[in-house]
């Protein structure tokens, strides 16, 4: 076999017989003279590789060469680092290979009168000639190659790792362009171009020596400099052509990869500068939250002082009794807390404005009512009749204020500075799921008879399934029947259609108020009915047990009021969930109330559209249609729409279920002019089907939304220190803002109704509700996070001016008892107002002061939060003691 064709096979495994051999054959002193004399030596190694073959060792000149080379390597990194070999043991070929290459004769070289003169240098004698003194005999094997043919050159060492051999210092500095580097490459240049000996000796060499003995010529071609310059200083040539071959071998993919890189590492310094952010907005937070524990925790303190300070006065009244004094007052008999409340707030007396609209005749409070509609300045148009003309002037403040809003309309992007609406009873927190559902392909269906005149109360496949609708969420005892159902566009339709067909013109309507104002509206202006209010307050009186708790005696005196003014009331609307106040009826009020327009011969009109949005399962919402058995069935009348509970206010949707048909037919007269299209109808339809996704979907997501959203917005009220009626029902929170109004008139609440609106944010006031005291106000929570919190912070703006300027006033008037109109609410009101201290009251009774105490229990869970038995293991000495009194007693 044939090995020498093999010219670059790298050695195999040697063994370390093969080892010795080799080593015998490349230390022999003629072998070592003619590789160092010699430029190309490949033709001597080839030579030792025929021996060794004669001698049963099967090796190619290329395997012997890289064996000696990297024996040599080893040697020099052993010898040079004066390191052990690897593992720690001696090495077996270190002193053959030191006795070989320290003894290795130097050859030097140099120029004169341009020819060549090879000197060696062998134990310190000069050597005439290389030809002469060391033939072909001297050598174990004969020489193929001439003498005068020979080029100067080292043997290669090509390895990856560095130089082993120690550096010199450079002989000749170089600078990248300088003049020796333009003059060395064009030498080498002309040697390519003349590849003779005489050409060649003509480029200034150098020799170093190395460790062991022997000298090797500095710069010779691109593979010497590469094993004897002291790097990174390679020869001026090597490096422009390794510069050259970079240039062309340069792979578009570094570009690539640096423009990645860069990128990488901008995102980085643009994800460290988000976290500082972030952690710095997570500190505001953090800091703004305990702002807020501690104001809550202020008046929580502020609150059991007040509470510690009536328990105190009540303790010496007792005692001053008990010691038979003569300014003490007992306690009447059979007197409960409201009657007490009721007393002491009668004795403050009520604000002037509320004593004026409470003496002035019915019909010249219904007057009032639309005069408080008219703008300033009105004058009567030639063009329209006198109803056209009231038609056309009737515009409160609300529709002042929905005009602003329209105009300035809050954009988070385009309009951040406009106006944000909180008074609009919309839910705009499910447009999300709404959209998604309406757009499925079930809805889509464009059928002819959808196209055509429908029967005008409504497609009969859309009426049973509002029936049934009904009869599932309303809990009916019995199925409803899809012919006492009527379809409208619109609950406001709905209530002008009944107002019509119940009533004759002058005739009105009995309503509890505050409530909702577009019902005015609504009969008003097409029916020419009037509604009767019963003015309902927040104070505790007589049987009632919550604050602006509608009665039966209450509708009765409201009723007989106006019957001696001669007014015929037709009939009862009850708004259940309430507008504004959220208050759920239970099954025994909605008894008495049917009972009471049974006895008076009344329609009742229940308008239950927020029916489905009562958000928290702590509160119970009970539907007429669920009651058991209906004390007047044929004067019962019930609306709900899709407009809030599926948050859908721009589809005009409503429906009316009675089972009287005379009304039936009367109202579907008049729906020739409130019909709803046939496409709308088939999606109604579609939509109150979808009972699953209804119930699993929707209600779910909307109730959830809903309570976050009044929890958020009813915590800012209690760190505010407002008082407001917690309910769960509805879109709107009821807050009292009496004490932020100087005076306690309608005028005043009117004036920070626009103080709020001029700060870009709308609010409906009371008097939009036909509450009889001033300065409460109707809120909608029903809205995304941002705009909550953006308009809470403008609304807290307001309130810390407005109490900045009421202190003021305060600091220069004494303490006084005179809070006409700021009585606060109890039960559910959270937060006592402010303005109320018993310290201020000259004078006061034991009544007063349980009625007073009641009402500071009744707005605080204090007594919930200090029980006797956390009492008791906080300070079990004194609940001893306390124990053992009570027992002696």
């Amino acid at each position: 076999m044939d090995f020498r064709g093999k010219k670059y096979e790298r050695g195999s495994n040697w063994s370390d017989p093969e080892v010795v051999e080799l080593l015998q054959l490349w230390a022999d002193e003629s072998v070592q003279i003619e590789l160092e004399s010699c430029l190309r030596n490949q033709h001597v190694f080839n030579r030792i590789a025929e021996v060794l073959r004669e001698k049963g060792i099967h090796r190619t000149g290329d395997q012997c060469r890289e064996k000696i080379k990297k024996m040599k390597l080893e040697y020099r990194r052993i010898k040079d680092n004066s390191k052990a070999p690897r593992g720690g043991r001696t090495w077996k070929f270190y002193e053959v290979m030191d006795r070989v290459l320290t003894s290795r004769p130097a050859l030097a070289y140099g120029s004169l009168s341009g020819s060549m003169m090879a000197q060696q240098v062998l134990q310190g004698s000069m050597v005439e000639s290389y030809h002469h003194q060391f033939t072909s005999s001297a050598l174990p094997f004969g020489h193929s190659q001439h003498p005068e043919l020979m080029e100067i050159k080292c043997e290669e060492v090509n390895s990856d790792d560095h130089s082993l051999t120690p550096e010199p210092p450079q002989a000749m500095p170089y600078q990248q362009g300088s003049p020796e580097e333009q003059e060395m490459e064009r030498a080498f240049l002309e040697r390519a171009q003349n590849d003779s000996p005489i050409s060649r000796v003509e480029i200034p060499i150098e020799t170093s020596v190395s460790p062991s003995g022997f000298s090797e010529p500095n710069m010779a071609n691109s593979s010497r400099i590469q094993n004897v310059v002291p790097r990174p200083g390679f020869s001026a040539l090597h490096r422009l052509r390794k510069k050259r071959k970079g240039q062309r071998m340069r792979d578009p993919l570094d570009d690539l990869l640096l423009k990645t890189l860069t990128s990488q590492r901008a995102m980085e310094e643009r994800f460290l500068q988000m976290e500082e952010r972030r952690f710095q907005r997570d500190l505001d937070v953090e800091e703004r939250r305990m702002q807020l524990e501690q104001r809550r925790f202020e008046l929580e303190r502020e609150h059991e002082f007040r509470m510690f300070n009536v328990f105190a006065q009540m303790l010496s009244i007792l005692k001053q009794s008990h010691s038979g004094s003569s300014s003490s007052v007992a306690m009447p008999q059979g007197l409960d807390f409201s009657q007490a409340l009721s007393e002491i707030e009668g004795m403050r007396g009520r604000g002037s404005n509320l004593q004026e609209m409470r003496l002035r005749p019915l019909a010249k409070r219904r007057v009032d009512v639309h005069s408080f509609c008219n703008p300033s300045g009105f004058q009567r148009s030639p063009y329209l009749s006198a109803r056209g003309n009231f038609a056309s002037a009737f515009q409160g403040s609300t529709e002042e204020g929905y005009k602003a809003y329209h105009a300035d309309k809050y954009d988070e992007d385009k309009n951040p500075n406009g106006i944000i609406n909180f008074g609009t009873s919309e839910n705009k927190l499910c447009f999300d799921l709404m959209s998604k559902r309406l757009t499925q392909a079930d809805m889509n269906l464009m059928d002819p008879s959808l196209l055509q005149y429908p029967d005008w109360k409504g497609h009969l496949f859309l009426r049973e399934e509002v029936a049934r609708f009904l009869t599932y969420y309303c809990k009916a005892p019995a199925p409803l029947k899809a012919e006492n159902v009527i379809v409208l566009n619109g609950c406001g339709s709905l209530f002008s259609a009944l107002a019509t067909v119940l009533c004759d013109p002058g005739e009105a309507i009995l309503i509890a108020t505050p409530c909702y104002g577009g019902i005015t509206q609504s009969i008003f202006l097409y029916g020419n009915v009037k509604l009767v209010y019963v003015y309902l307050d927040s104070k505790i009186t007589g049987t009632s047990t919550r604050p602006f708790q509608l009665t039966v005696e209450k509708l009765e005196k409201a009723l007989q009021d106006a019957q001696a003014e001669g007014v015929t009331v037709r009939a009862l609307i009850l708004l259940n969930p309430q507008n504004p106040l959220g208050d759920i009826y239970s099954l025994s009020e909605l008894r008495d109330y049917l009972e009471f327009a049974k006895r008076h011969e009344l329609h009742v009109i229940v308008d239950e559209i927020y029916m489905l949005s009562v958000f928290d399962e702590s509160a119970t919402f009970h539907s007429v249609l669920g009651m058991d058995r209906l004390p007047d069935p044929q004067r019962t009348h019930v609306m709900w729409g899709i407009t809030k509970d599926f948050a859908v206010s721009g589809i005009r949707f409503g429906t009316l279920y009675t089972e009287n048909q005379d009304v039936v037919n009367a109202v579907a007269s008049l729906c020739y002019f409130h019909g709803v299209c046939g496409p709308v109808q088939h999606k109604v339809a579609q939509l109150l089907r979808d009972r699953d996704w209804i119930n699993q979907v929707y209600l779910r997501a909307n109730h959830a939304r809903l309570k976050a959203a009044h929890t958020y917005v009813t915590d800012e009220l209690k760190t505010l220190g407002v008082p407001f009626l917690n309910r769960n029902a509805g879109f709107f929170v009821w807050i009292d803002f009496r004490k932020y109004l100087k005076t306690g008139t309608f005028e005043e609440e009117l004036l920070l109704w626009k103080r709020f609106l001029d700060n870009k944010v709308l609010l409906s006031c009371g008097k939009a509700f036909e509450c009889s005291e001033p300065g409460w106000f109707r809120i909608i929570f029903s809205d995304k996070t941002h705009r909550l919190q953006l308009g809470m912070q403008r609304i807290r703006k307001v309130l810390e001016e407005r109490e900045q300027e009421i202190l003021a006033e305060e600091k220069e008037q004494p303490c006084q008892s005179d809070q006409d109109g700021k009585a606060d609410s109890t039960d559910e009101v959270i937060f006592v107002s402010r303005h109320q201290d018993p310290l201020c009251a000259s004078s006061s009774s034991l009544g007063d002061l349980i009625g007073l105490l009641q009402q500071q229990m009744r707005s605080s869970d204090w007594l919930q939060k200090n029980t006797a038995e956390q009492f008791a293991q906080e300070k079990p000495e004194i609940y001893d003691v306390f124990s053992k009194l009570v027992g002696k007693q």
